[in-house]
C-alpha cells in the first residue's frame, strides 16, 4: 500500500546554523523538489500549535509572500501560473496530511519532496514514528553551530527583522538576558533535547547530524555526506551559489559580557551532544 508522503527529506535547523544556505544549494539538484515555501511549518501544526497554520496566518502569507511580489513587466507567465497553483494547494482546506502531500503535487521525477522548517525540531518524540509510519523513506537533518555564537546571530536577526536593531547599542546584560531566554529564542539552544528526540523517535539510517562549522570548512565533502544519506546521485553545484550567503545578520560584534551570560548553559549543552556521542568541533573552543 503506498505512503502518504513517499520519499521526505526534512532539514530541522538549528536556525542560524547554515540551512538557509543549505536549502539554496541542494535546491539546484535535480533528484530533490522544493515547493514554493522553504518553511512549510506542517508538522509544527499538526503536533504542537494548530494555529501555526489557521486560514488567517495562510492568507497573510499568500499575500505577502506569493501573490503580490511579481513584476508584470518582467514575471514569466508559466511561472506565475505554477506559483498560483501552489497557493491555491496552499489555500486548501482542511489542512491534513492530504494538504501536506498536495503541495507536492508539482513535482515531477525528483526522488524527494523537500521540506526545510526549523520549526519541525521542536516536534514531541512521539510524533517522529508517526511520520516516518506515512513515508516511503524519512530522512531527517539536524545542523547545529557553535552555541554561543548561534545565540548571538539568532539575537540579532531577530532584533534586524523586528525592527530593533538600536537595542544591540542599548541594552544591557540583563536586557539580553532575558530577551535571549524567551522560548522562542531559547528553545533553538537546547541541541541536546533535538538529539535526544530524533534518537527515540527515529532508526539510525532516518537521521543525520552535522555541524555549521563543518560545511564551510568543507562544502563540496559535506554536500556529498548529505548526497550519500539520501542515496541520490553526485551533483556538480555551482561555485557561484556555494559562495553566496543568505540571510545574514547585521554586523555588530558580541558584547564581551554575552557568552558569560549562558556560561553555565553552553556547558551543560556541549555535555549533552558528546553524551549522545558527538565529537565537538575545534572552532567551538
Amino acid at each position: 500500500m503506498a505512503k502518504t508522503f513517499n520519499n521526505l527529506f526534512l532539514s530541522i535547523g538549528a536556525m542560524k546554523a547554515g540551512t538557509t544556505w543549505l536549502y539554496a544549494v541542494l535546491a539546484q539538484h535535480p533528484a530533490l523538489y522544493f515547493a514554493l515555501e522553504k518553511e512549510i511549518h506542517y508538522f509544527y501544526h499538526k503536533y504542537v500549535d494548530k494555529n501555526m497554520l489557521s486560514e488567517k496566518y495562510r492568507l497573510a502569507e499568500a499575500k505577502n509572500r506569493y501573490l503580490m511580489r511579481y513584476d508584470p513587466e518582467k514575471a514569466n507567465i508559466d511561472a506565475i501560473q505554477k506559483n498560483l497553483h501552489w497557493v491555491s494547494a496552499y489555500l486548501d482546506r482542511p489542512v491534513d496530511d492530504f494538504w501536506y502531500r498536495n503541495l507536492f503535487q508539482m513535482r515531477d521525477r525528483e526522488i524527494y519532496a523537500c521540506d526545510f522548517s526549523n520549526l519541525n525540531a521542536q516536534l514531541p518524540v512521539e510524533a517522529w514514528p508517526q511520520i516516518s509510519a506515512k513515508c516511503d523513506n524519512l530522512r531527517v537533518l539536524y545542523t547545529m553551530r557553535d552555541p554561543i555564537k548561534r545565540l548571538w546571530s539568532h539575537t540579532k536577526f531577530h532584533l534586524q527583522i523586528t525592527g530593533g536593531a538600536d537595542k544591540l547599542n542599548s541594552w544591557g546584560p540583563d536586557d539580553f538576558n532575558e530577551f535571549v531566554r524567551r522560548p522562542h529564542i531559547w528553545r533553538n539552544a537546547e541541541y541536546g533535547q533535538v538529539l535526544r528526540t530524533l534518537r527515540e523517535g527515529l532508526e539510525p539510517q532516518q537521521r543525520k547530524v552535522i555541524f555549521y562549522e563543518d560545511i564551510h570548512a568543507d562544502q563540496r565533502g559535506t554536500l556529498r555526506q548529505i548526497e550519500e544519506f539520501l542515496r541520490i546521485p553526485a551533483f556538480k553545484y555551482p561555485q557561484a551559489i556555494l559562495d553566496r550567503r543568505f540571510t545574514e545578520s547585521i554586523k555588530h560584534e558580541m558584547p564581551a559580557f554575552f557568552p558569560e551570560l549562558f556560561a553555565e548553559d553552553i556547558r551543560r549543552i556541549r555535555g549533552e551532544i558528546e553524551a549522545e556521542g558527538f565529537t565537538l568541533p575545534e572552532k567551538w573552543g
